[in-house]
């Protein structure tokens, strides 16, 4: 297959498949419209993928994993890119700015197991963009376009783009470094609707992901305010992208993916989980994670999401003190059950 044929049958209306294609040839495939967890530092281990992919979402992402600290061998990063057969098709994202060493970073997570090679053109954290990485590199769009080039070449698998916006309303460029990712082999990108100034804060702006769709001819997903099916299909039909990507909707609701993608697929709404439905997979998620990462550890990560899963409940601010407070796995495990015995 041709790369023009291929663009072609990427971004085909009539098709209820979406390509995601290595001009080496090889392809992830998913649904049309397609639902995406983002990557997101500190939540999507493998105890939170998994919880997702069960519930129905199409592509996951790993945390982002430094290519720098890869090719030490860094214990940390490496723990990152664990993997697990019933979470595929997983994407692993990398950040870095130079492109030899994402290259070669990009080599050893398909060693590992990657499905799709990632990279983060989005981080507007000061640690990451003060070394021009992250969504420094939309300042930067040579070497952006230089680093998917060298990233493309290095692997056989599809490499896609997660960029923002750009760095300021002065420069706001996703369009240019967009189409550049493409001309560089890249299979997909990924709109945040939000500059790198903007953070988090304020609203994302959605038109900035029609215009790149409307540009390119590889999958355009966008991310950014998703927080129920009906965002999802508004924002799908406002701008005609192949998709969604949500990151901090899943916070707490890992159904929400899933939900969503049932939604785009049926019309059909499906009920929000059940407080005893939460609960349960709250102890799931605090299982898994133990099995990880050691009892020490999980009960310190478990915190942040016991607190995101009782979120709007009442008395959770009270509860989270007790949360806040546990040490064990027992002791999370009676405060989290307790939700369901004093209501």
């Amino acid at each position: 297959m041709t790369k023009e044929n291929s663009s072609k049958q990427s971004t085909s209306k009539q098709s209820t498949s979406l390509f995601l294609l290595s001009p080496a040839g090889q392809q992830v495939i998913l649904p049309a419209p397609a639902v995406l967890l983002a990557p997101m530092a500190g939540v999507t281990d493998l105890a939170f993928r998994r919880l997702v992919k069960r519930f129905g979402v199409h592509l996951v992402f790993t945390e982002m994993v430094n290519a720098r600290a890869l090719l030490y061998g860094n214990r940390e990063s490496l723990a990152l890119m664990q993997l697990a057969d019933d979470e595929k098709p997983v994407a692993v994202q990398i950040f870095g700015s130079d492109p030899a060493t994402m290259a070669r970073a990009a080599q050893i997570a398909a060693e590992m197991g990657a499905d799709v090679i990632d990279i983060n053109m989005g981080c507007p954290t000061p640690k990451i963009v003060k070394n021009g990485e992250g969504a420094a590199l939309m300042r930067t769009p040579d070497l952006a376009a230089r680093i998917v080039e060298a990233v493309v070449k290095a692997v056989p698998l599809p490499v896609t783009v997660k960029m923002r916006r750009g760095w300021d309303e002065r420069e706001s460029n996703a369009t240019e470094v967009a189409r550049l990712v493409e001309e560089a082999g890249g299979a997909a990108v990924t709109i945040h609707g939000r500059t790198r100034d903007q953070g988090y804060s304020g609203r994302a702006d959605w038109t900035v992901v029609a215009e790149v769709r409307e540009l390119l001819r590889i999958p355009v997903f966008g991310n950014g305010d998703i927080r129920s099916p009906e965002d999802a299909a508004a924002r799908i039909a406002e701008t005609n992208c192949h998709g969604v990507m949500v990151g901090r909707g899943a916070l707490g609701n890992p159904w929400l993916p899933g939900r969503i993608a049932h939604y785009l697929a049926t019309g059909e709404l499906l009920p929000p989980p059940s407080r005893e439905e939460i609960i349960g997979v709250a102890l799931e998620h605090l299982a898994a994670l133990s099995e990880l990462k050691g009892e020490h550890r999980a009960v310190l990560e478990m915190r942040k999401h016991a607190a995101w899963y009782i979120r709007g409940w009442p008395g959770a601010a009270r509860v989270r003190e007790d949360i806040n407070r546990a040490v064990t796995r027992q002791e999370m495990e009676e405060t989290l059950r307790g939700l369901l015995q004093h209501r």
